[in-house]
């Protein structure tokens, strides 16, 4: 179809202002249409006076250029327009222009005053497009007034306008490369810009320009850190390859001291005796030059403020965050990214294809990392082949002797696939595991074996080779299997796999010495119709036959030699001559022939089966020369890491005296002004004083110890540490509130001042009294101690924690009841683990008697609130933000699992929520409305608060039916003026109930798995896992606490002290869930958990071993 019919069929086949109107039929005009007429509509609208018709002309132009048409004849009809006072006509037309300025240079050249006009346009988007347009036309006697534009552009008020500067400068360097001194200037101006939209596009500029020039970063590393969260997607992956680089340039290799234990390793291993002094000496160099490993606070940073990036929805971004962890992470920090590629495979095929490449790459040399993600791995049917041979080398990587029997399992069914190229990849990733794995090398040989009685020839063929592979590392073990391919000359007719079973014969024809002459008699019969490549190896079978075997073999040998010596092919008459010279002596045979045995016969090296993925590291991963394995255009090699750090302080910035106040921190003072005093009554100053101190040391905290972070830190707080000179400032504030902070412990803290040693004391009391009797100890068996508040900091982000903190001081404290309650939400602070019961016993730990007297006969019910909402408890229990103060405009949201029955509904978890206002305006009508639940889930709404007071908190409780999953449950919480989108996701332990049983039921329960095996009852799943036990586990009660705080479990009583077990049911199915922890020597331990429900069972464990590692 012509372009104009296509272009008629777009209006509807109706013409429209003078559109000449062409016939479908081919003999009416359509196709035989001259070109002139084709658009002389449109340069009639271009020449009117009208903007309407403009606008609608430019428009149908710009959509032409979109669908691929060339609209390149309209040129000097645009291009007319350019100095249009309309500015949606004068948009478009610059969109026009940058398309087609490069083909139409001298056109475009009579328009420059009006490009030079349109820089100074109030509009930044014309002034942007005339830049964008300048720089297109490519001719060099425009390169003065480009880089003047350009110069003035990088100043603009807009950061649009800075950003199309940034993309103009690659455009002159490329036209015009001696302009790179300038450019250089332009770049570093525009480096220091702070905006994200300009970020991605300078460096991009650098990048092209000079990437040499490092020096330009080194001010601007810490701001690009801390603006990557906020770039657009592309910019992202930009300026994460070029700090990657940077990286590698100014940092020390964090894995250094393993890479010398490696290195010496290797050494000791392949050294002789002799030189056994000489390697003491070098264990005492590699010694001394393992130094302590300290990860400088940058390098901390930029790993830290890319982690977030790995959940991007741009697979380019994960790839680069991706990239950037395996050249520049310490190697315990790498398998963070395994889980987000492990995401981007569900991707398009294309995407899957570079993925797949780099995990090839990294599961060589980091193995551990994607062995628990080995069954993203397995071969789909629908995957096109380029993917199944790369998911197959991933899974060949993954191999050990673990999951080897799982693997070749799979092995298996992809033989039987119709796909012949993917069946010869698998036969050979099973030699490669044979190869690797020497328990299975048999298994692998006798599957192998077993594919020769194959139908299909090239299984057969590609085994056959595969099978020769093998051999040549143990022949004298396998005879039998050599004796088995001979047989199979008959009947194999693919002519590789025929060589190769004749290689072998002649290679180890000493193992089958009656066989070898036989096979040589029958290809003797049949070597005029065997193919050439087959012919050269009877040759040589032949020779080696003569050489060993001479009486049975002598007559055959001349035989076939006469045969080549008349074949059409001159290789295998060329090979016929030089054999018989080599092999036969005459007077005339040289001195060659006394060496033919050694010449023939010499042992072959067994070949090495490596991964075609072993050395493509050193190119930089996602790279176009990583997928390549060839060093691709503009490519920059990955700078190998400095011996010795470079200067830190070449980072550092001054900041000017006029901004020492950074604006962050009046920002800070204004939003949170109005929460703090006005809500705050007789106490306001020392409690904001208070939240102050503890958010400021939080931050020191967070930002001094670089190494021990893995990058939790909340990033606002961590990205004020920028400078030396506001690390002063903050030490002293730091002394400042220090002091403020002592006065209000002491104001707050009455009658117990939080000294470490009294709560050292009251926490061995608390354990004795647990410890006393059985029953208590089941009950209590997630009080906190100081190795769980431990595992909590561990479990929970360090955001999380100190987005708590911050609420729960900011609670005023008018009133005397409130003050006391006060106190429990301060002791929050020591990171309280959930109980499982609402009994006061559990803050005993660290709370005094009188407190806890006081507390017993406090009635905290309010107006709103129905009888079984309150439990005083709240704060003991692992709480999660529902809704953030500054997100809720105030109403702060807490909730956690009371882990108490729901009396309306059995199979609900009652879920305990508490309210508070920090506003000072009431809150109104706060109650629930569309939950969004995922089928068979359902919520039972808590009664409507009617009205929540400023300062006020409140605590009600629902109940959530989660189907025995940890999908979340969606809803909305409403006020009288506002909608929250909220939801509750519960951790696994909670989704079931304690069950209280002997150790008679128990092992009953156990029983019936074992008849489920031979298929009497469905019974429960078992998974067992061993772990070695963290170092706070020494004793039974932090056992059956740790275990207790990672899920509603009972403890069951067991006769032997080794051994502890305990048991639950789901909530909403009953299905029970029974845990055996059994301790072992030297901390080791093997954990059960027996399970109707696979996922539940899978999940637990997961929970459970965490605890108990930590």
């Amino acid at each position: 179809m012509s372009a104009s019919s296509a272009y008629n069929d777009e209006k509807g086949g109706s013409s429209s202002l003078g559109e000449p109107e062409y016939g479908h039929d081919p003999a009416s005009g359509g196709i035989f249409s001259s070109d002139y007429k084709r658009h002389d509509d449109l340069k009639e609208m271009l020449d009117s006076n009208k903007d309407s018709l403009k606008l609608e002309a430019m428009k149908r132009i710009v959509a032409m250029i979109a669908r691929g048409k060339n609209a390149s004849d309209l040129f000097p009809a645009v291009v007319k327009n350019v100095a249009c006072k309309n500015i949606e006509v004068k948009k478009l037309v610059y969109v026009y222009l940058v398309r087609y300025a490069e083909e139409q240079q001298d056109l475009a050249l009579l328009s420059i005053s009006t490009f030079q006009r349109g820089l100074k346009d109030p509009n930044q988007l014309i002034r942007a497009s005339a830049l964008r347009v300048l720089s297109s036309i490519r001719v060099t006697i425009i390169v003065p007034i480009m880089m003047l534009a350009i110069k003035e552009a990088a100043s603009d008020m807009s950061p649009y306008v800075r950003k199309t500067a940034a993309h103009a400068i690659p455009k002159l360097y490329s036209l015009d490369p001696d302009q790179k001194d300038q450019l250089i200037e332009v770049i570093e101006k525009l480096l220091a810009d702070k905006t994200t939209l300009v970020a991605g596009s300078v460096v991009m500029a650098f990048e092209e320009v000079c990437p040499e020039r490092i020096d330009l970063i080194h001010k601007n590393y810490r701001k690009l850190c801390n603006l990557l969260i906020d770039v657009e997607e592309w910019g992202q992956v930009v300026i994460i390859n070029m700090l990657t680089r940077y990286a590698r340039t100014q940092f020390l290799n964090p894995n250094h001291n393993e890479s010398l234990l490696e290195d010496s390793a290797e050494k000791a291993f392949y050294g002789s005796d002799e030189e056994e002094g000489k390697d003491e000496k070098a264990e005492a160099a590699t010694l001394a030059k393992r130094k302590p490993y300290v990860m400088d606070p940058d390098h901390r940073l930029l790993l830290r403020n890319t982690k977030p990036l790995l959940q991007s929805r741009n697979a380019a971004v994960v790839m680069a965050v991706a990239q950037l962890y395996f050249h520049l992470a310490p190697k315990a920090e790498v398998g963070v990214i395994a889980k987000a590629l492990v995401r981007l495979m569900r991707s398009h095929s294309e995407v899957q294809y570079v993925v797949l490449q780099n995990v090839a790459t990294m599961s060589i040399k980091r193995r551990g990392m994607f062995e628990p993600y080995l069954k993203s791995f397995y071969i789909r049917s629908t995957d096109p082949t380029q993917i199944k041979v790369l998911k197959l080398e991933v899974l060949t990587n993954l191999a050990n002797e673990t999951n080897i029997s799982t693997i070749l399992r799979e092995f298996q069914t992809y033989i039987k696939s119709m796909d012949k190229d993917f069946v010869a990849a698998t036969i050979q990733a099973i030699g490669r595991c044979a190869t690797n794995i020497g328990e299975v090398r048999d298994t692998c040989l006798n599957g192998l074996v077993q594919l020769l009685s194959n139908r299909d020839e090239l299984v057969v063929a590609e085994s056959v080779v595969v099978i020769k592979k093998l051999l040549q590392m143990q022949p004298a073990q396998h005879s039998d299997i050599i004796k088995h391919m001979a047989k199979l000359t008959d009947n194999i007719q693919v002519p590789m796999a025929r060589a190769s079973i004749l290689w072998l014969i002649g290679e180890y024809c000493e193992h089958v010495p009656k066989i070898a002459p036989d096979v040589l008699r029958k290809m003797a019969k049949s070597f005029t119709a065997e193919e050439d490549i087959v012919k050269l190896q009877i040759i040589n079978l032949a020779a080696k036959l003569y050489l060993t075997n001479s009486k049975q073999t002598k007559l055959l040998t001349q035989y076939v030699l006469n045969l080549a010596k008349y074949d059409q092919n001159y290789d295998i008459r060329d090979r016929a001559r030089f054999i018989r010279q080599l092999i036969v002596p005459t007077d005339k045979s040289g001195a060659l022939s006394k060496y033919a045995k050694k010449l023939f016969l010499a042992l072959k090296p067994a070949p090495v089966l490596e991964s075609p993925f072993k050395d493509r590291d050193h190119f930089q991963l996602g790279s176009l020369s990583h997928l390549l394995n060839a060093k691709a255009v503009g490519y920059q090699e990955l700078p190998d890491w400095p011996e010795a750090a470079p200067d830190p302080s070449v980072r550092n910035v001054e900041v000017p005296e006029w901004t020492k106040c950074s604006s962050r921190e009046k920002r800070k003072e204004k939003v949170e002004k109005p929460f703090y005093s006005d809500s705050e009554g007789e106490s306001g100053p020392t409690e904001s004083a208070d939240s102050e101190s503890e958010m400021g040391s939080e931050s020191e905290n967070g930002s001094g110890s670089g190494t021990e972070e893995s990058g939790s830190g909340s990033e606002s707080e961590e990205s004020e540490q920028e400078s030396e000179s506001e690390k002063e400032k903050k030490k002293k504030k730091k002394s400042d509130k220090s002091k403020a902070k002592k006065i209000i412990q002491e104001s707050a803290e009455s009658e117990q001042s939080g000294g470490e040693e009294k709560k050292t004391e009251k926490k061995k009391e608390a354990q004795g009294s647990s410890e006393s009797s059985s029953e208590e100890d089941e009950e209590s068996s997630s009080e906190s101690s100081s190795s769980e508040s431990e595992s909590e900091e561990e479990s929970e982000s360090d955001t999380d924690t100190k987005k708590k903190k911050k609420v729960s001081i900011s609670k005023p404290a008018p009133k005397e009841p409130r003050k006391e309650k006060q106190e429990i939400s301060l002791l929050d602070l020591d990171d309280f683990i959930p109980t499982p019961s609402p009994q006061v016993t559990p803050v005993n730990n660290l709370v005094s008697n009188s407190l806890v007297t006081d507390l017993e006969g406090l009635s905290l019910t309010d107006t709103a609130l129905s009888p079984t909402t309150i439990s005083p408890t709240f704060s003991t229990m692992k709480t999660y933000e529902l809704l953030h103060r500054i997100t809720g405009e105030g109403l702060s949201v807490e909730y956690c699992f009371s882990r108490q029955p729901f009396s309306p509904d059995p199979h609900m978890i009652a879920v305990q929520i508490q309210f508070t206002n920090n506003t000072d305006s009431e809150a109104k009508n706060v109650h629930i409305q569309e939950p969004k639940l995922v089928s068979g889930m359902r919520i039972k709404e808590f009664p409507e608060i009617e009205v929540l007071a400023p300062g006020d908190t409140v605590t009600v409780v629902m109940g959530i039916d989660f189907c025995d999953s940890t999908q979340t449950a969606n809803f909305q919480l409403c006020t009288h003026t506002r909608k929250f989108f909220v939801s509750i996701q519960p951790p696994v332990g909670e989704l079931m109930m304690p069950v209280f049983m002997s150790e008679n039921e128990f092992k009953k329960e156990q029983e019936k798995l074992l008849r489920s095996n031979t298929g009497q009852l469905m019974g429960m799943n078992e998974i067992t896992e061993k772990l070695t036990m963290g170092e706070k586990c020494q004793s039974d009660h932090v056992i059956v606490q740790r275990v207790a705080s990672a899920a509603n479990l009972s403890r069951v009583p067991c006769g032997s002290d080794k051994e502890f077990r305990f048991a639950a049911k789901t909530v909403t199915s009953g299905s029970l869930v029974l845990v055996t922890v059994l301790m072992k020597e030297d901390m080791a331990a093997q954990l059960t958990v027996n399970c109707e429900k696979m996922l539940i069972g899978t999940m637990l464990v997961k929970d459970i071993l965490q605890a108990l590692s930590q």
